[in-house]
């Protein structure tokens, strides 16, 4: 089914190829991810994943066979969202993000599709869900973490330089900061103060305000020890160019910084 001209929403494609089974959802945006979304999605069914929270794929058009609805379904995925529209990963997010509160999950899990992060630990924060907090984030830098294979340049620019703006930003301590793997209560993404469904979230820009959003508005918030692990040798996987794409999120950065993104009139175009 196509959905279109809803606010904030990029025009997609969903495909269902399961009912709503549970309480939480695990959206994983991906775009020509290969092997590696294969193999993120068979550790998730062999660890009984797909069984706690259903699995939503948010695909920006891959087409290298990756998201073939057969091999989907066989992998234990839910729902096939496929955007139809411009943006990246945050137009991904956002119909993501729709379309779960739509259907009524309580929280949303994000994740990365390139087989980095720990998808066995999605209890993890389903639980701190349950517990009642509203955004919880995976960090592979504080006690029980795993940081393994770390390229050093982003090392030292996630330590030295994200982490801490970010941080200055929420006015709370956080260490992991460019880390996707993260969870999202419905009262959080629902706040008035908040609304993550708008044009202006297009790249990284929505990622970074969801990590400082929630303390600014004093919700409940945490991290979670979490394993991000990097391929020791060939490319490292990601779609953030070294020169281009870093400095893109320190423009987004400082923007967040400066409460450029914030709702009632508070968002500008540029700096």
């Amino acid at each position: 089914m196509i959905y279109e001209n809803i606010k904030g929403v990029p025009k997609f494609i969903a495909k269902e190829l399961d009912s709503k089974r549970t309480k939480y959802c695990v959206c994983i945006p991906v775009i020509n991810e290969g092997e590696r979304i294969k193999k993120e999605l068979e550790r998730a069914q062999k660890n009984c994943i797909d069984k706690q929270a259903d699995i939503i794929i948010c695909d920006a058009g891959s087409t290298d066979g990756s998201t073939d609805e057969n091999l989907l379904k066989k992998l234990g995925v839910n729902t096939i969202l496929i955007k139809q529209d411009i943006g990246k990963q945050a137009a991904q997010l956002r119909m993501g993000i729709w379309w779960a509160l739509e259907r009524g999950y309580e929280g949303i899990i994000t994740i990365d599709g390139n087989n980095k992060d720990s998808i066995e630990d999605i209890p993890k924060f389903i639980q701190k869900l349950e517990e009642g907090y509203d955004f919880v984030q995976g960090s592979r830098f504080i006690k029980g973490g795993q940081a393994i294979n770390t390229p050093l340049v982003r090392y030292i620019s996630v330590r030295l330089l994200h982490a801490p703006v970010i941080s200055l930003t929420a006015r709370k301590w956080y260490t992991d900061t460019t880390n996707a793997y993260r969870a999202y209560s419905k009262k959080y993404l629902t706040h008035p103060d908040v609304q993550p469904l708008r044009d202006i979230f297009m790249t990284y820009e929505l990622l970074a305000y969801l990590s400082v959003k929630a303390d600014q508005l004093k919700l409940k918030t945490c991290e979670i020890p979490v394993k991000r692990e990097y391929p020791k040798k060939g490319k490292t996987p990601t779609k953030i160019s070294f020169f281009k794409g870093n400095s893109e999120l320190l423009k987004i950065l400082f923007k967040n910084l400066a409460h450029k993104y914030d709702v009632k009139g508070k968002i500008q175009d540029e700096i």
